[in-house]
């Protein structure tokens, strides 16, 4: 298989370890050296010299291999690298490279590259990147480095990174696009393509071009196909398409990013309350942005409160996870006194012991299916606060089904193996109610977070478990204290 056929994750991998493996034999180097350092006799000056023209070799190397991989790449491997060997590698970067990496790189990644940096390093990277481009790494660079680049812009760019810079991150005007390519309707077809051919090069994921008024007004795109197969003497105003999905600058890059999605965009134009065109989006952002949301989500439903670096310090790690670990703490002792309730009904029959952890289990994973599509949908704007009860009643029906089928399977088994028919009804009809309790809690707790203004992923995963294991003890003791004892 030559290099062009192989799959892009495993070139990704491949580098990795080939990264990975110039690391250790660093290290391995670097330790002999140190060694060296120790008082030797005059013999020893030999092979301390062959080890630091290997130090250097290596570091030659392991630079040269860096300079033929993508920005992206880099940014895959400084991710996937402990701290310190992470920033070795980059100072190993070309310092051209600097900037659109950490564009690359995720948020807690991109704080211990900054942090390595002076500020004339970090004006020397960011300074040739897009207003758009700046607007992204500023809330993360400090405030001196944001003023100095600002103050070397033209009034143009300084102009179009103040606007951007005046949105919130999750919204279009954050995320917006200022090279653009915009024509008049009144000319055409044939000056369009002679207009074309004075640029170096187009902006990037150029598929369409915006047609104004002389106000700046949108009227219109042109899309590049169409002016390739129209007339070269028909006017733009005749081909162009008066039907375009637009945005303005204040509204969510979530929705922006389901539209690119459900429309097959690949750039859509921004414009202001009065219809003027003021910036574009294009599609590689919006995949960020639907990224970005999809890891947060995962995030969130865990109790993670943020992105964490793998390799962070261990106080970090600890700040990030501890209020969910603290709320899940105590639920479970929530959970361990519904059980010291029916110390007394456990003891009486051991058998109990053993089946309440199923419907427990059984619980929490019905629950997490349900909180799971109910999250989804929610995010994608399918499913409104007054569609709830409907969606509730029919979960129910999907609960009472599985619990009939599999509370009775469960159920056979326990009579099977403790020899009591009633024990097998109690454990069908706990399984069930645990099943209903579950679909209630999976509907209800996603929405009423959507409801009060909070993500309805927000620890979703610690609080259904919590329910559905404090809920199926209680459920299943309570009916095996009425029915068996």
């Amino acid at each position: 298989m030559t290099v062009l056929e192989r799959k892009p994750a495993d070139r990704l991998h491949d580098n990795l370890t080939q990264v990975q493996r110039l690391l250790e034999r660093q290290r391995l180097v670097d330790e002999l050296l140190h060694r060296q350092d120790e008082p030797r006799q005059e013999p020893a000056d030999k092979p301390q010299l062959v080890e630091s023209l290997l130090h250097r070799q290596n570091l030659t190397e392991l630079q040269q291999k860096l300079a033929q991989l993508h920005p992206a790449d880099i940014a895959y491997i400084l991710e996937a690298l402990p701290l310190h060997e992470r920033l070795l590698v980059w100072g190993l970067v070309r310092s051209e490279d600097d900037g659109e990496i950490l564009l690359e790189v995720s948020d807690a990644v991109r704080e211990s590259l900054i942090e390595a940096m002076d500020s004339d390093e970090l004006v020397a990277a960011v300074e040739d990147l897009g207003a758009d481009e700046l607007a992204d790494l500023a809330p993360d660079l400090p405030r001196q480095v944001v003023y100095e680049v600002m103050g070397s812009l033209d009034d143009e760019e300084r102009a179009r990174l103040q606007s951007a810079l005046s949105y919130r991150e999750d919204q279009v005007g954050a995320l917006m696009d200022f090279e653009l390519v915009k024509i008049r309707a009144d000319v055409s077809c044939e000056v369009v393509l002679r207009y074309l051919r004075r640029f170096d090069e187009l902006p990037d994921h150029t598929d369409k071009i915006f047609v104004i008024d002389d106000d700046e007004r949108l009227k219109g795109v042109l899309s590049i196909r169409k002016l390739l197969v129209s007339d070269p003497d028909a006017k733009v105003g005749d081909v162009m398409a008066t039907e375009v999905v637009t945005f303005r600058a204040d509204e969510a890059a979530e929705d922006a990013a389901l539209a690119f999605e459900r429309y097959d965009l690949v750039t859509a134009p921004v414009v202001d309350g009065n219809g003027k065109l003021i910036g574009r989006l294009t599609v590689d952002e919006m995949l960020d942005v639907i990224r970005e949301e999809s890891e947060s989500e995962v995030l969130n439903m865990a109790g993670l409160k943020e992105e964490e670096d793998l390799f962070a310090p261990v106080v970090d790690s600890v700040k990030n996870r501890w209020a969910w670990l603290a709320i899940n703490l105590c639920t479970a002792f929530v959970a361990s006194r519904v059980i010291g309730a029916f110390e007394q009904s456990i003891q009486q029959l051991v058998a109990l012991a053993a089946l309440m952890p199923i419907v427990a289990g059984i619980g929490g994973n019905s629950g997490n299916q349900t909180i799971t599509m109910i999250v989804r949908a929610l995010a994608m704007g399918q499913l409104q606060l007054s569609q709830a009860w409907r969606l509730w009643r029919k979960e129910l029906g999907v609960s009472v089904i599985n619990g009939l089928v599999w509370g009775g399977a469960i159920g056979i088994i326990a009579w099977w193996l403790y020899h009591s028919f009633s024990l097998g009804l109690v454990m069908t009809a706990a399984m069930t109610l645990n099943l209903v309790l579950a679909a209630t809690m999976g509907v209800l707790i996603p929405t009423l977070m959507q409801k009060f203004g909070r993500d309805p992923a927000l620890g979703s995963s610690v609080l259904i478990t919590a329910c559905t294991d404090s809920g199926g003890f209680f459920i299943f003791l309570g009916l095996a204290s009425l029915f068996l004892l």
